[in-house]
């Protein structure tokens, strides 16, 4: 028998929240006009302009002004030649026309995931600091991933840490091909103040339902963050690895088994082979085995619906529990009168 016990926690959307993203155009003819006009105005009317702007913005962003200059940057190989020798005042201000703010969960804040937090310093006896992934529903429905860290008492009493009041999407820091990056965060950014938006054109409209677990192996742990990559038309489950929460890999699943969505890493390796559940088929569990922890091929039937409760479609609610008896694993399931954990 397991006890559970409900708190009055609550975790709310934030629609005041924001990150600020690049605001591209598509087309170097529509950049043109914005350009030339900020190359016309004398160095005080720019100077006036970006000086507003950053009373208005710079308060709620990290490094904005950097911000702006990368945003001239991507300007630069669009337009004409020669942008590059021009002061500094007016890249800072094209950069700005080139940024826009969007709200990350101004539709849902939603579809949680647990795990210890790698700094277990400065707790009582029995307490466990964790790390609560949420998914983020912002403007356009488009899903990104953000952070709540908090502790939790040996007798189960959980608080949360304050919130940032400032949000920031990271440094692509390397991309090696189509759907695989690499992303950094400063480390004076706090865990909840970074967020995992979307970086490639598969996951172009939304980072979807991440499933984070500890991973352990030969005696060292790591953060494995299982997610389904969406670009409007099609899914593609994608790897999330982190030690720290501060540097990550993103990288796509291959294979004939990594469809669908709902895929969750077991803890440990089974025998020897990584682990995971999923779902194939669009409606049963199924269980899989690989070598290559990004190329999944076998997969085996582990749960088909049976309840008038999950007559569509079944899925997980995360990786498998150890226990003493076993593994546990928690499950959805739809129903043509909707979602029944």
């Amino acid at each position: 028998m397991i006890s559970i016990k409900r708190t009055p926690i609550r975790l709310k959307a934030d629609p005041k929240k924001v990150i600020i993203k690049s605001l591209d155009f598509g087309d170097p003819a529509r950049s043109e006009p914005v350009i030339n006009f900020v190359l016309g105005l004398s160095e005080q009317q720019a100077a006036e302009q970006l000086q507003n702007i950053l009373e208005e913005f710079e308060h709620r962003h990290y490094d904005l002004k950097k911000v702006f200059l990368e945003n001239f940057d991507r300007q630069v190989p669009l337009t004409s030649a020669g942008l590059e020798t021009m002061p500094t005042l007016k890249k800072l201000l094209i950069g700005a026309y080139f940024t826009h703010e969007y709200s990350n969960e101004s539709a849902a804040l939603f579809n949680p995931s647990i795990v210890p937090h790698p700094d277990q310093s400065g707790l009582g006896e029995g307490e466990l600091r964790f790390i609560l992934s949420l998914r983020a529903v912002g403007e356009g429905h488009i899903s990104s991933i953000s952070f709540q860290t908090g502790i939790v008492t040996a007798d189960g009493e959980v608080t949360l840490d304050q919130r940032a009041d400032k949000l920031s999407t990271g440094q692509v820091s390397s991309k090696k091909a189509e759907a695989q990056y690499d992303l950094h965060f400063s480390a004076d950014i706090p865990l909840s103040g970074r967020v995992l938006f979307p970086q490639s054109a598969a996951e172009s409209n939304g980072m979807e339902d991440a499933r984070f677990v500890q991973f352990f192996d030969n005696g060292e742990s790591r953060y494995y963050g299982t997610y389904t990559a969406y670009n409007g038309r099609a899914i593609q489950p994608h790897l999330i690895e982190t030690t720290d929460f501060q540097n990550f890999k993103i990288r796509p699943f291959q294979g004939s088994a990594a469809s669908n969505k709902g895929m969750a890493l077991f803890p440990e390796k089974i025998n020897g082979h990584y682990a995971m559940v999923g779902r194939q088929g669009g409606r049963n569990l199924s269980i899989m085995y690989a070598d290559d922890l990004l190329i999944w091929d076998d997969h085996q039937l582990l749960q088909t619906p049976q309840r008038d409760w999950e007559m569509l479609q079944m899925g997980n609610c995360g990786s498998p529990i150890k226990t003493e008896k076993g593994w546990l694993l928690l499950t959805h399931a739809v129903s043509v009168c909707g979602n029944t954990p």
